[in-house]
């Protein structure tokens, strides 16, 4: 027996060589293991994860990793919403690739976040009216579930060939509207790169109807309620495209005409303010395309179409309105009658005019009670009058 203070034998170079290289082959069996084991293992969790969320029930086919980039890639994912009654299923989000990995420039920047590009995703909101609500919950249960992908706040995400849909099965003809061939950009969620008012920035376009949607937000996506100041545009879309969409709700159809749209909204504190002007140009709906009406619906297209005659506007050929938006996001106020006498007046005395208003702002948001400032006259004093539109600067 060797005594208690001999000293152990120096191992040999030979020895030593060996020794590294049977550690060197257990490392490698355990990370070919653990690369093997990962994948299933993320997609039993990211599995596990969707089937929690109550009211919807999702699955994932395979996920695929790439640890040299720190990044995995989610195939032929599929979201549903669930009746919790019937259990029958109701399609609402499907995307063939999402791939997630950690965003590199901003491990330089001592931030650990992640990253997400979704490849041709679809988006669709099914209901029997487009109750605002609804379409809330279902937006911000979206938001929750795409956080069951990563443990890392998401910083950045893109969206190519993305589609979104709005489906009405109750009414006939099957209401079925699309924004097409979207591309979404989202940068700065996590607020990496600086701590300003609205740090993130979303810069959006997709197709709609033959026409073009362009869509610009600054927002603070930390903020615990919504605190955002965004404006988007709709160009040149195909009113006979939507005919389904008139026919099932205000019984009539359009031989020729375009709609555009113009939106400016901000928010901070659960309050909001903002406005819509939509266009109609060069509005058909009598035609001899209505010939084999009935009587009654073609009584009734003569109806609008004198109505569309007398509220279109002689110099720009254009019906339009301005509809303001105020309130709180518990209590909303829409100006109804204002938006009524705008378009009275854009047919009537003075032109709308198409183009960005640049009146709202994230500091026109204050702390108002839209009932009482709708009674002394809130919406003229904000908004001015229909047809002054354009001719202000935003202020910074």
């Amino acid at each position: 027996m060797k005594s208690k203070g001999a000293k152990t034998k120096p191992l040999t170079k030979k020895a030593r060589k060996q020794k590294l290289l049977r550690i060197g082959l257990i490392v490698l069996v355990l990370i070919v293991a653990i690369r093997l084991v990962l994948p299933y293992w993320v997609l039993h969790y990211v599995n596990k994860q969707l089937a929690s969320i109550e009211g919807y029930f999702g699955h994932v086919y395979d996920i695929d990793l790439s640890l040299y980039r720190g990044a995995y890639t989610v195939n032929d994912i599929y979201i549903n919403i669930q009746d919790s009654v019937t259990q029958e299923q109701t399609p609402f989000f499907s995307c063939p690739v999402i791939d997630l990995s950690i965003e590199w420039a901003s491990l330089f920047k001592g931030e650990i976040v992640s990253e997400m590009e979704f490849l041709s995703p679809a988006l669709r909101f099914t209901e029997n009216k487009a109750e605002l609500e609804q379409l809330e919950k279902d937006t911000n249960d979206f938001r929750k579930m795409l956080k069951t992908f990563t443990p890392l706040k998401v910083n950045r995400f893109e969206v190519f060939d993305g589609q979104i849909s709005y489906l009405d099965p109750t009414v006939k003809p099957v209401v079925d509207i699309k924004l097409e061939n979207a591309h979404i950009l989202a940068r700065n969620l996590s607020n990496v790169v600086d701590t300003t008012l609205l740090p993130a920035n979303v810069v959006a376009n997709a197709d709609v109807y033959g026409g073009q949607l362009t869509f610009n937000m600054k927002i603070d996506a930390l903020a615990e309620d919504p605190t955002y100041d965004l404006n988007a545009e709709i160009k040149g879309a195909n009113l006979v495209r939507l005919n389904d969409f008139f026919k099932a709700y205000a019984d009539f159809d359009v031989n020729k005409g375009t709609f555009g749209a113009y939106m400016e909204l901000a928010a901070k504190d659960r309050k909001f303010i903002g406005y819509v002007k939509p266009f109609i140009e060069d509005l058909d709906v009598v035609g001899p395309e209505d010939r084999k009406d009935t009587f009654l619906r073609q009584l009734w297209e003569g109806i609008v179409g004198v109505a569309a005659d007398i509220l279109e506007n002689p110099k720009s050929d254009k019906i339009a309105t301005k509809i303001p938006l105020v309130g709180e996001h518990d209590d909303r106020t829409i100006g109804t009658w204002y938006a009524t006498l705008a378009l009275l007046r854009n047919g009537l005395v003075q032109a709308i005019y198409p183009a960005m208003d640049n009146q709202v702002t994230i500091g026109s948001v204050k702390a108002i009670d839209p009932k009482e400032e709708n009674k002394t006259g809130f919406f003229k004093k904000v908004f001015g009058k229909p047809g002054e539109g354009g001719k202000k600067k935003k202020k910074d």
